[in-house]
């Protein structure tokens, strides 16, 4: 592979969300100097969250995109390079790890810390992208405390839609649970389908479709079709969750990082390493099962202890 390498750093974080930021707060203060790429959406995933509640240390509450910007800000002064960029391609064959930015600068990098995220799958409605943050969510764990006592809908047939219709059946007065399959074809384990089946408070919609979320400035109803009928019904509700799935953003690390059938990326449990020495993976890109904002801070905690670790036993730094 020919790439003359265009500078030379000891540590390299690729992606902007908690798990990144917070991997760079640690790696400055341990003289690492870390430079980290924003990658396409700088701040991640909470640039597109309103309100957030459940973080610690904002007891009124904060927006989204203003505590990414809290993050950037800390980072920034602990002295991390934060530069805007897209990761396009690596080289880990050898002991020096190589990244391509923007499809043409090459950045050789003693350690990687990957903390690219990952991207909720969408139904592609016009209206669910215009009230995204509005009533519109893909996380009912992070926003469905908002929407207590009143209805809600949720579409998905995995067991997180499931795990996630429970979940609000305990806050909202009614869930309206959409299946696109009938009972036959639905994804969740046997164990989770009785269980949203045996909660009195969710209402569940086999062999249907979302067609619109209706509002003009925030979710007052769902257009839904029936698959087999050709029935179409309004529900009003206050909130639509879509629970059908995550991308781990991960594409680019394939041929070199050992992943799950999905995508995720593989770490040694208790720790941040993968199967290549001196990469490490923090936040939702490796982690499909709790996906929070605090949780990918945490890991990108111990992402940046692990690279100092590494980096310390090499004698590098």
């Amino acid at each position: 592979m020919e790439n003359g390498v265009n500078e030379k750093v000891h540590c390299l974080i690729i992606g902007s969300g908690p798990a990144g930021y917070t991997a760079a707060i640690y790696a400055a203060r341990a003289n690492m100097h870390p430079v980290l790429y924003q990658g396409i959406q700088p701040g991640g995933q909470l640039t597109i969250t309103t309100e957030v509640e459940n973080y610690p240390g904002y007891p009124e509450g904060i927006q989204g995109p203003e505590m990414m910007a809290h993050f950037e800000k800390q980072a920034a002064r602990m002295g991390a390079d934060i530069r805007y960029g897209l990761a396009t391609a690596v080289d880990f064959t050898g002991p020096v790890h190589k990244v391509q930015i923007d499809e043409e600068k090459w950045i050789e990098a003693d350690a990687v810390i990957i903390s690219t995220g990952a991207s909720a799958k969408w139904l592609g409605l016009e209206s669910e992208q215009r009230l995204n943050g509005y009533g519109v969510s893909a996380c009912a764990v992070c926003d469905g405390f908002f929407f207590r006592g009143k209805e809600v809908s949720i579409v998905g047939a995995g067991d997180t839609a499931c795990e996630e219709a429970l979940y609000l059946s305990k806050l909202a007065s009614t869930v309206h649970m959409i299946v696109r399959k009938d009972e036959h074809g639905m994804r969740a384990s046997k164990v989770m389908q009785d269980r949203v089946k045996a909660t009195p408070n969710i209402k569940v919609y086999w062999s249907s479709e979302t067609l619109e979320v209706v509002g003009e400035n925030k979710t007052e109803a769902i257009r839904i079709k029936n698959n087999k009928t050709g029935e179409e019904q309004t529900i009003p509700v206050s909130a639509f969750f879509v629970a059908i799935g995550h991308e781990p953003n991960s594409g680019i690390f394939k041929p070199w990082i050992e992943m799950d059938e999905a995508g995720y990326i593989q770490t040694i449990p208790g720790s941040s390493k993968t199967n290549i020495a001196g990469v490490f993976a923090a936040g939702d890109v490796q982690d499909k099962t709790y996906r929070q904002a605090v949780t990918a801070a945490g890991s990108g905690c111990m992402a940046a202890l692990d690279a100092e670790r590494y980096l310390s036993a090499a004698g590098i730094v």
